[in-house]
């Protein structure tokens, strides 16, 4: 089980000293049978007033802080780290019932999966439900995961990355049609395109290792966004249509969700005057461990704990 360094910087700056609402902070990665913590540390500059810990309705660690000083500046890392254990496509096993397409979720899985197989955008011309109906053999002899896999390689092929810090997603149609986008773009297109064909899917946020720096997963140097799909014999699979990837390989999760919005790694206010704010910096690493995390700054710890600005980030 590879032992990674995950490391994500976000700074805000401002002409002259503002004022912070409270922030919700989704940094930690989650824990399971394939992703275990061995330290984490959340710092932030100013120092909240208050910080505390909860669950979200999906299980996500979010850290919620509140502020009592103003500041030029507002600064939040995130430093863990955590092995890693890949899951590759030969190793997703489907129950025989499940094997070929289409097939019915069981009675006792359906009531918890139905939020996740409901549509989230408008397709009155069926634009989206036409380009996912194209993956499924006309002989009746489509094979699941082959099917799901075909959708998210056809999207890493045929669609150009672009990145885009801005907040907010391109809808499906509007993917389609630009036939380029942002990993959470192409992950709202393939969540759309296989719910219209019955799956449960749900969005993740979290992060993408590359290896190579220069032959590399996209999606790198950020936050990254793929999909979850509910494969019985299996549980929630991973897909990222941005990089084809298959399996958990090089994929850290965050956050689960059922929509985008859900899965903000950084969202809050601030206060001050209306052209206060110059600009957001974003630094994330993710690289082989070698050890537990260095010291902190003993000057700083006091005043390193937790927060963001109203703007928000992914790839």
């Amino acid at each position: 089980m590879p032992l990674l360094r995950v490391r994500h910087l976000t700074e805000y700056s401002y002409r002259q000293p503002v004022s912070f609402g409270e922030h919700r902070i989704m940094m930690r990665p989650r824990e399971s049978f394939d992703q275990r913590l061995v330290e984490a540390r959340l710092t932030v500059v100013p120092e909240p007033r208050e910080l505390r810990w909860l669950h979200d309705v999906f299980g996500n660690s979010v850290a919620i802080a509140q502020f009592d000083r103003r500041a030029t500046a507002l600064t939040v890392e995130s430093e863990v780290v955590l092995h890693h254990a890949p899951l590759a496509q030969a190793q997703v096993d489907v129950e025989d019932y499940a094997r070929l397409f289409p097939f019915t979720y069981s009675s006792e899985d359906m009531p918890d999966l139905l939020r996740s197989i409901e549509r989230q955008h408008h397709d009155p011309g069926r634009v989206v439900d036409n380009w996912a109906r194209a993956f499924v053999r006309d002989d009746g002899a489509t094979d699941t995961v082959g099917l799901l896999t075909d959708i998210a390689t056809r999207i890493k092929h045929d669609f150009t990355y672009v990145a885009r810090h801005e907040k907010g997603t391109q809808t499906p149609i509007e993917t389609l049609d630009k036939r380029q986008g942002t990993c959470r773009d192409f992950a709202v297109l393939m969540i759309e395109a296989v719910r219209a064909l019955g799956f449960a899917a749900r969005f993740i946020s979290g992060y993408v290792y590359n290896p190579s720096r220069e032959t590399g997963n996209l999606g790198g140097g950020n936050t990254h966004a793929w999909v979850r799909i509910f494969l019985p014999g299996s549980g929630w699979v991973e897909f990222d249509p941005t990089n084809g990837i298959i399996g958990n390989r090089g994929l850290i999760r965050v956050a689960v969700a059922r929509d985008p919005y859900q899965a903000i790694p950084l969202s809050g206010t601030w206060a001050g005057f209306p052209r206060s704010f110059l600009g957001m910096r974003v630094e994330v690493d993710v690289s082989a461990a070698t050890g537990p995390l260095p010291l902190p700054d003993q000057g700083a710890v006091n005043s390193r704990i937790a927060g963001t600005s109203r703007k928000s980030h992914r790839c």
